[in-house]
C-alpha cells in the first residue's frame, strides 16, 4: 500500500511503481468514482482492449424466475 499526500491543487501522484504495473501513459483517461467512502480510479479503456476479459467466467448459477 502507498500512501500519497493532496496537494492545495486537489492533486495526487500516483506511484511509479503502480503506474509501470497498470502501464499508465500521460493523458490517459480515467473515471473517479466515490465509493463507500473511498476514492477509485477507473481506467477508461478502448472497446478492442476488453476483448475477450471475462474468457472462463463461471456462468452456472441459480437465475431467478423471471431473468431466465
Amino acid at each position: 500500500m502507498h500512501t500519497v499526500t493532496v496537494s492545495p491543487k486537489f492533486q495526487v501522484v500516483i506511484p511509479k511503481s503502480v503506474r509501470e504495473t497498470l502501464r499508465l501513459k500521460p493523458g490517459q483517461k480515467m473515471q473517479v468514482v466515490e465509493y463507500e467512502g473511498r476514492i477509485e480510479l477507473i481506467l477508461d479503456r478502448e472497446i478492442k482492449e476488453l476483448r475477450g476479459f471475462l474468457k472462463g467466467i463461471n456462468t452456472n448459477f441459480q437465475r431467478e424466475d423471471d431473468r431466465v
